[in-house]
């Protein structure tokens, strides 16, 4: 192949979407590649541990003194429940946009199935709903606040 015809090959590859080119016949071999590699990315599933939880919620709830004072105050009467723990990594959002009411408060006794709140991980809104009837006791997180799999978002007490 003359580098008349060779000029003319990587133009064309260059002008589609074609990112690999590969020719090969008897005399010779042409292998043209344009943009980078793709990289990817593993991700193992995260490891539980019990220490991890409190050492994170502990650095954004004093980033906002202000906010946390106004949930802190029924949590004396509420150390007893069980917690209904984050089922995936992503952002807290206690209500479905930044005008809307919150889903629910503390206090509030809430059906099975009812949205508690949004989890949004990957640009995807995830719903976590009551797994039972229950009432809220006190709720974790603050509004638009990262969670790690298995962070708490709320004590709850079964009914």
């Amino acid at each position: 192949m003359d580098i008349k015809d060779l000029k003319l090959l990587i133009k064309t590859v260059t002008e589609s979407d074609i990112t690999e080119f590969e020719m090969d016949n008897s005399e010779e071999k042409i292998v043209i590649k344009r943009g980078h590699k793709p990289e990817y990315i593993q991700m193992g599933a995260p490891v539980m541990q019990s220490y991890a939880a409190p050492q994170y919620a502990a650095a954004p709830a004093a980033a906002a003194p202000a906010a946390p004072a106004a949930s802190a105050a029924p949590a004396p009467a509420a150390e007893t429940g069980d917690t209904l723990n984050s089922p995936i990594v992503g952002t807290f959002y206690r209500a479905p946009a930044p005008d809307a009411a919150p889903y629910v408060e503390v206090g509030q006794v809430v059906e099975k199935g009812q949205v508690l709140c949004i989890v949004e991980a990957m640009k995807l809104m995830n719903e976590i709903e009551a797994e039972c009837k229950c009432k809220i006791v006190k709720i974790c997180k603050e509004n638009a606040q990262a969670v790690e799999f298995g962070d708490p978002l709320f004590v709850i007490q079964k009914l």
